[in-house]
């Protein structure tokens, strides 16, 4: 048995399914014995009343049935349960229960039984009040200095609280600017209500002030009180504590002295009459209920907090002086004298654990027996120890050094595009500038082998692309389940998405509480972000690829983007974005090249790549397998240049536009402190036309905010197009050095290491990083350069002529016969046989400048060098000829 875990006198579980919380439970001498044995009363939100009174044969046992005193049904949630002095004409204690519309008072007696199944209990209504609007809880006491009986105010659910003397309804005031109630408290020293409003400051109402407060029938200030007759509600004293509460407690030390007590959502405050904190102590932890009183020693209080890990602390003022273990998470505790044994803690949780323990230690008796001495035969041993050796040297070589104890199967998940666009679309927020934007319904099938807790499904896919639903989320999954999702997708923005794949992604806890990941992509149509379109002739920008069969008919290959369908017009197509750019695609008649052309280069990229991949899947239908693309180049980088250079001009933009407006908000505060001294002077001096500057600064301030967040958008569309001209060169690339998928994953890698960038980490340092890293380690020339170390800090460059030097010498190496890798020992064989050999990496900008010159021969402006490829200019109605 642990050392810290609560000593279990006496237990039980009430009801089935019931719900309870903190105002359910509470300990008296309810049915007037006068012996000083307190009595457990509980109610729940079903509306069972129970009475207990534990007497447990040995510690620890649990419920006899004789230890329930009583146990009746008032058919009305309880919301409060307290025992006082209730009845007029008698100082006997009697329960009052308070329901959400009604409150009720009752009498508890119990009759001695003449055989053995012992005494009878019941409860009288003494009497009962209907409550014209809905309680939230209660508090009592001996409002207004009254002697020999209680009062009860009930706090409402729209802040107002109202009084009862006993029988009789006394008044009700609402407490100004109430917006939800908080916990209730009555201070007997300083008769007054104690309570935490929604604007989470601590508020003390006097009941003086409360009696001849205007009467809440009349919310509104009437025309006499605005003229000074009558008197409204004042609060007392407040104190602003930055949280909710969740409880108060008055305790007091003696008449001259008492202490309120607020638990906060995490802090504990002890005040003073008065308001003033006395003291106040940061939990660790979220608490769930606690109880204050007065400790042994003089001037201190002790105090228990439960909280949500299932423990209860002891704290003297702010000192922790015991932490115990519960076996539930307590929402109200109770300290009592039961059974002539006094300081029993009682528990309640929300689910209906009731318990009764104390603290301390119990003396184990257990002696571990003595073991019998024997003498140890080292050779056994050594032969026992050879035997383990080889077990477990066999199951590594059978198994690996993880034994695959887990399948891989546990979830499976599926994607399936819809074919067909949605019958209505659900774009309703897109910024496209095209009449009607489609959406297409993408489905995800999850289906589970064993059971799964926690499963959590994310889909994502590429901006401006969106989602109408991209977080799914199922509490368990029962073995052998399938769970379907739907949601649809849309093209919100002007611009072209960088890809059109999507991502589902699905975290989940195996029934041994591992954590695992499963991941299914889907691609997206084409049609969704592009329609037919005519095709140009003439166009800034254009690629050749080259193929290894004969050219297809590009109605069979895009079958949905086909404009018309005369004989001549087979091997020409247009494609017509929604954010409004054309592509056109031509096929050669004769020769085996397709030509993909547009006025911005960055659109080239997705009819490149959907051309490729249908070209694939096209000859794999008819069981070609030597199919193969290539790209003669030159690989188009002054284009690539100018968008690097358009996107880094935004960054230094946004950055110049940030340092602005933090000089003018400066400025600004500088402006006001300065009025603000002139309006407090007692002297009136001129304001000097400082209201006029404050005006201008002001609307300066204004136009740079609006300045920066037209200067982040246009930062990102610049970022989405820049990935799409990526993709673009490395494609190209890869055709053009006939890469393998390793290389061009580690090219993606380098070129595309950032979903999103910012003013702190940019694409152009990372990528210059990652590049600098390839060219001194797998494209390197001698192992010095590999040795070289690299600044692990990354800042945002002065320009981009680095950057763009070393995109330069990268493509002069691969076309040298360099290979990628990723180990550097893999890398060393690999450059003994390039041709021609490699320069180093120039370390200086006069190395770099010879080399420029040097790779300018071989990568040049690619808008003249398509004026020589042998793919002559052609309209569309002729088609492409040798």
């Amino acid at each position: 048995m642990s050392l810290f875990k609560a000593r279990d006198w006496w237990s039980t579980v009430l009801g089935d399914k019931e719900e309870f919380d903190q105002g359910c439970l509470c300990l008296a001498d309810v049915d007037n014995t006068g012996n000083g044995q307190d009595k457990i009363i509980v109610g729940s939100f079903m509306g069972y009343l129970r009475i207990f009174n534990p007497h447990p044969v040995k510690t620890g046992d649990g419920a006899q049935a004789e230890d329930l005193l009583l146990e009746v049904d008032l058919r009305d949630p309880i919301l409060q349960v307290e025992v006082g002095k209730f009845v007029s004409g008698t100082e006997m204690l009697h329960l009052a229960v308070l329901h959400s519309r009604k409150l009720c008072v009752y009498s508890v007696s119990g009759t001695l039984g003449n055989v053995e199944h012992g005494n009878q209990y019941q409860i009288k209504l003494m009497y009962e009040h209907n409550l014209q609007r809905t309680a939230c809880n209660m508090t009592y006491g001996s409002f207004g200095g009254v002697k020999g009986r209680d009062l009860i105010c009930i706090q409402s659910m729209d802040g107002m609280l109202m009084v009862f003397e006993q029988e009789s309804y006394a008044f009700g005031r609402f407490l100004p600017g109430s917006l939800l109630p908080g916990p209730l408290a009555y201070s007997s020293r300083t008769d007054s209500f104690i309570t935490v409003s929604s604007c989470r400051q601590v508020e003390s109402y006097k009941y003086q002030v409360l009696a001849f407060a205007t009467d809440a029938d009349k919310r509104q200030e009437t025309e006499q009180q605005k003229h000074g007759s009558g008197k409204r509600l004042i609060v007392d004293w407040t104190l602003n504590i930055g949280e909710q509460a969740l409880d108060i407690c008055i305790v007091s030390f003696n008449q001259s002295a008492s202490s309120v007590f607020v638990l906060g959502e995490r802090n504990f405050f002890c005040l003073k009459d008065n308001g003033q904190i006395r003291f106040m102590k940061k939990l660790d932890y979220s608490p769930s209920c606690f109880l204050p009183y007065c400790s042994v020693s003089e001037g201190t209080i002790n105090t228990l907090i439960g909280n949500h890990n299932n423990m209860l602390h002891i704290y003297q003022d702010v000192t922790l002086k015991w932490a115990t273990q519960l076996p539930h998470v307590p929402v109200a505790v109770r300290v009592g004298c039961l059974h002539d044994l006094k300081g029993v803690i009682v528990t309640l949780s929300d689910e209906g654990h009731l318990q009764c323990s104390y603290l301390g230690t119990d003396p184990s008796l257990f002696q571990a027996p003595k073991v019998e001495s024997r003498e140890l035969n080292y050779d056994e041993l050594d032969k026992e120890l050879k035997e383990l050796q080889k077990v477990i040297k066999n199951v590594n070589k059978s198994q690996g050094v993880w034994p695959l104890t887990e399948r891989e199967d546990d979830l499976k998940v599926s994607a399936m595009v819809s074919p067909n666009f949605d019958s209505v679309s659900q774009a309703t927020d897109a910024e496209v500038g095209a009449d009607l934007v489609p959406s297409v319904t993408v489905k995800v099938t999850l289906q589970n082998r064993v059971a799964l807790q926690k499963v959590k499904l994310s889909i994502y896919v590429q901006p401006p692309l969106v989602l109408t639903d991209d977080q799914f989320t199922f509490e368990s999954m029962a073995p052998d389940m399938t769970r379907t999702v739907g949601f649809s997708i849309y093209l919100k923005g002007s611009y072209l998405p960088p890809e059109l794949e999507g991502n589902a992604v699905v975290s989940y806890s195996r029934p041994t509480g591992i954590p695992r990941v499963s991941q299914c992509k889907f691609r997206l149509p084409l049609k969704l972000v592009c329609l037919p379109g005519q095709p140009s002739k003439t166009a800034s920008h254009k690629l050749t690829i080259d193929t290894n069969k004969s050219p297809v008919s590009l109605l069979s290959l895009f079958p949905g983007f086909a404009k018309q369908l005369e004989d001549d017009q087979v091997n020409v197509m247009g494609f017509h974005f929604l954010g409004g750019s054309q592509v056109t695609l031509l096929a050669s008649k004769t020769s085996q090249r397709y030509r993909i052309q547009s006025e911005q280069f960055e659109d080239l990229w997705l009819i490149t790549n959907e051309l490729i991949i249908r070209l694939q899947e096209y000859f794999e239908k008819q069981g070609i397998k030597d199919f193969t693309c290539s790209f003669s180049g030159p690989v188009p980088l002054q284009e690539y240049f100018e968008l690097i250079d358009h996107h880094f001009e935004l960054r230094i933009n946004g950055e110049k536009l940030e340092e602005l407006l933090s000089e003018r908000a400066v400025q600004f505060r500088a402006i006001q402190r300065r009025l603000l001294t002139r309006f407090k002077d007692k002297t009136p001096a001129p304001l000097q036309h400082l209201d006029t500057l404050l005006d201008g600064t002001y609307k300066q301030v204004i136009a740079l905010a609006d300045a920066v967040e037209e200067n982040q958008d246009n930062l990102f569309q610049s970022f989405t197009r820049l990935k799409s001209a990526t993709h673009l060169v490395i494609l190209l690339i890869g055709l053009w050095q006939k890469l393998s998928a390793d290389q061009i994953a580690i090219l993606e890698a380098a070129f595309l290491p950032l979903q999103q960038d910012t003013q702190e980490l940019g694409w152009e340092e990372t990528v210059d990083a990652a590049l600098s890293h390839l060219l001194k380690t797998c494209l390197s020339k001698s192992s010095k350069e590999q040795a070289l170390n690299f600044s692990s800090q990354l800042d945002i460059p002065k320009d981009t002529s680095r950057l763009k030097k070393h995109i330069t010498l990268l493509c002069d190496r691969l076309a040298k016969g360099g290979r990628l890798c990723l180990s550097t020992d893999a890398a060393a064989p690999q450059t003994m046989v390039m041709p021609g050999g490699c320069a180093p990496i120039p370390e200086s900008d006069l190395e770099e400048r010879s080399i420029e010159q040097d790779s300018s021969e071989l990568f040049t402006n690619h808008k003249h060098l398509m004026m020589e490829t042998p793919v002559p200019e052609v309209s569309p109605l002729q088609g492409v000829t040798e």
